[in-house]
């Protein structure tokens, strides 16, 4: 069936392309919308656009959602789990320290950011705090005088509206221009299935200072999400809810130095609630039981310098949290303070033949305190040449840290749905990778080939005949290797890409049946993203994931083989070339994979809208 879906859906794509006008630019995507040219559809079909939408087929992330992946997403990279992958917004990392769940929780309009990188390796150690694996990073986007609506309806009575307005004035301050933009987004939806209602709201707004040079970011930010769902967390048969308020206050600054040389510093203050019910229906008392409050405030400062023969990269990152709640009352301490110096000097030689090679030798300096310090060794030597085909070939090592959350540490060891464990230490992670990056024939190409050691990894695992699941430590041996390949010509964008993973599990003599997440990875995962421009104004959009899963007792509909796909028809008139009516269609296969084990997948969803830009 798979096949002859891809066949069907292959002689309607080419058919189209054989009618298609050569374009050399392509219909512009909405702009509250995050533009990631390895995404065909930035924007879901059942709710509003958030810094996390364009990550649902992003080759290099694997997304876990529950109902919607605007509701509740767990972001993993090269087979690690969502507490691994850390968020970076300007200078600083995002913390959630009650449970990563929530890392992705950016009360931010995704029209004032930058398309997400995705950080790894060298990378993601040299610019992140308390994540092992990699991260996802977001730069400030320059304000213009620009505005939008948008709105859109769907199945189950879904609804959305976005409205963003941005102004630069002609103030100046110490030669940058003042400008200041704000938005606002709602969604409703009575679910894709029995209580898998959703409400969702948003406003963010900014003051910007900018040149061409330097730019000074204060945002404002504050988001509201209420979701159900049977089986959110748990794998026993209940309608579960979520409701969720996150405000956010950040200030960040960067300037260009010239030479790739730069400095950029910031601050935050997040504030995270959440009123988690394991029964929806259950009588509400006069506190809740799971009911959660976190505040975390944090500064970075980061950069790159040159001193003479040798380049000095550096990051400086500190945070303090703290939690009040009503059942993570378990472990030893609710507020801590985290740090992180990273120090990795750089040295090039250049080469008669325009070849440079370039090492990189360091290290990080993690600390808290709870839990002690690590020092975090990090090297890369690369050659790079520009005019081969050949860009980039690199060898590195890194190693990173991070400290458990609260869920994890807090939670009743011994009763209840989740079980803590208080003792659970420093996880670390030491990683080996061999990577490559070029144009071959028309085609831009990364790859890398990569092992990595997790110690004392946090993962929540179940066991037969216990209604709970459990905060274990386990080490993890990972072997990967991905590739992500793109290409452009006049009327159509392709880009695919090919993840394969290998692990080996130690959980240190625990009795363990099957693991919700450290376990929970696709042995093989094949992307493929399509944009068509079909001419008169029309663009086709085609996402679609196929994996080949992991054995996971807990996963009981969809079997381990799944393909899942997104596609999005645009159209803004030649004559009114302010306004495109859009179609979207999420899980277009209808597939029942369970991308967490347990947690049921939200049906095909189908939506129509329209924008208006001035």
């Amino acid at each position: 069936m798979i096949n002859l879906r891809w066949g069907l859906l292959g002689f309607w794509i080419l058919a189209s392309i054989s009618r298609a006008e050569p374009q050399s630019a392509s219909v512009s995507l909405p702009e509250l919308t995050v533009y990631l040219p390895r995404v065909a559809n930035q924007s879901p079909a059942d709710t509003f656009a958030m810094p996390v939408s364009p990550l649902r087929f992003e080759p290099l992330v694997d997304l876990q959602a529950r109902n919607l992946s605007e509701a509740q997403a767990d972001v993993t990279l090269r087979g690690g789990i969502f507490e691994n992958t850390g968020f970076r917004l300007g200078a600083v990392s995002m913390v959630d320290p009650q449970t990563g769940h929530y890392l992705a929780e950016i009360p931010v309009a995704p029209v004032m950011l930058g398309a997400p990188e995705i950080i790894t390796g060298t990378g993601h150690a040299l610019n992140a705090m308390n994540s092992t694996v990699g991260g996802v990073a977001y730069d400030w986007r320059t304000v213009r005088t620009a505005g939008i609506f948008a709105a859109g309806a769907g199945e189950s009575g879904m609804n959305r509206q976005e409205f963003y307005q941005g102004y630069v004035s002609d103030v100046e301050l110490g030669g940058r221009h003042l400008a200041a933009d704000a938005a606002w987004a709602r969604s409703e939806s009575s679910g894709a299935v029995p209580f898998g209602d959703s409400k969702f709201s948003r406003f963010t707004a900014r003051l910007q200072l900018a040149d061409q040079h330097a730019q000074t970011d204060l945002v404002a930010g504050y988001q509201a999400k209420f979701f159900g769902w049977p089986n959110l967390y748990t794998p026993f048969n209940s309608d579960e809810t979520e409701n969720l308020a996150t405000l956010l206050i950040a200030i960040n600054h960067r300037s260009d130095l010239g030479h790739g040389d730069f400095v950029e510093l910031g601050a935050f203050h997040r504030r995270n609630k959440d009123d988690y019910a394991f029964n929806r229906f259950a009588p509400v008392g006069p506190v809740h039981p799971y009911q959660h409050t976190t505040w975390v405030d944090g500064a970075a400062l980061g950069g790159r310098r040159e001193l003479g023969p040798v380049t000095l990269n550096f990051h400086a990152e500190t945070s303090a949290d703290d939690l009040q709640s009503t059942s993570l009352t378990f472990g030893n301490y609710h507020a801590r303070t985290m740090s992180r110096l990273v120090l990795v000097p750089e040295k090039t030689w250049r080469m008669e033949d325009g070849t440079s090679l370039v090492a990189k030798a360091g290290a990080g300096w993690d600390t808290s305190n709870h839990g002690g310090a690590a020092t975090s060794p990090i090297f890369e030597l690369a050659r790079e040449q520009e005019a081969s085909p050949l860009r980039r070939l690199y060898l590195s090592f890194a190693t990173t840290t991070q400290l458990p959350s609260y869920t994890a540490l807090n939670s009743n060891p011994a009763a209840g749905l989740f079980r803590g464990n208080p003792n659970l230490g420093r996880e670390t992670s030491r990683n080996l990778e061999l990577g490559v990056q070029g144009l071959f024939d028309g085609w831009t190409v990364q790859a890398a080939f990569f092992h990595r050691r997790d110690d004392s990894l946090v993962d929540w695992t179940f066991r037969n005949g216990v209604t709970a699941r459990t905060a274990n430590p386990v080490d993890v041996v990972t072997t990967g290797t991905e590739l992500v390949a793109r290409r452009t010509w006049s009327a159509v964008d392709l880009v695919v890409g090919y993840t394969w993973l290998a692990k080996d599990a130690n959980y240190r003599g625990a009795l363990v049946d099957a693991s919700f997440y450290a376990l929970n990875y696709a042995r093989q995962r094949v992307t493929a993203a399509l944009t068509v421009r079909l001419g008169h104004g029309f663009e086709l959009r085609l996402d679609h994931v196929a994996r080949w899963q992991a054995d996971n007792l807990l996963r009981t509909v969809g079997g381990n083989h799944a393909l899942t796909g997104a596609l999005g028809l645009a159209w803004r008139p030649p004559s009114l070339r302010a306004v495109e009516f859009n179609v979207r269609v999420d899980n277009l296969w209808n597939s029942a994979y369970q991308e967490v084990p347990a947690v049921p997948a939200t049906p095909r969803q189908f939506s129509a809208g329209v924008s208006y830009a001035w």
